[in-house]
């Protein structure tokens, strides 16, 4: 099976050659995915701002590679503090309102470069949603 690079406008790992996700067959497995706003090419200031960003670009990385939230079947949330948890089920359950159909989540303390307050990692089965 072929590999093949997703990226992304405006997302990026600070000019190192590393992709916003990667697919072979139908599996998407992304690299750590940032609350870079693509637009501003900021971090957001506020924990709220970050995780909204973080969710929109999971949705970007997903459209890129034609699929959707539907297809993930893992997502890893790596934190700076793991008190911002409420903040992630916010936007959690936005993107996942079934109780009956949410993906796996693991969520890990990490220090992480400032002034990111979260980064993500998601595998996705494409086309299975």
């Amino acid at each position: 099976m072929t590999r093949r690079s997703i990226e992304v406008p405006g997302l990026h790992h600070g000019g190192l050659p590393i992709p916003q996700a990667s697919v072979v067959g139908n599996v998407l497995v992304s690299s750590g995915i940032s609350p870079l706003d693509p637009v501003s090419g900021s971090v957001p200031a506020t924990t709220d701002e970050q995780v909204e960003v973080v969710f929109d670009n999971v949705r970007r990385i997903l459209d890129a590679a034609d699929g959707s939230p539907d297809d993930i079947v893992k997502c890893t949330v790596f934190v700076r503090d793991k008190s911002i948890r409420p903040v992630i089920d916010k936007y959690w359950l936005e993107m996942f309102p079934d109780e009956k159909s949410r993906p796996a989540r693991h969520t890990l303390r990490i220090d992480l470069a400032e002034p990111l307050q979260l980064q993500l990692e998601i595998t996705a089965i494409l086309g299975e949603g």
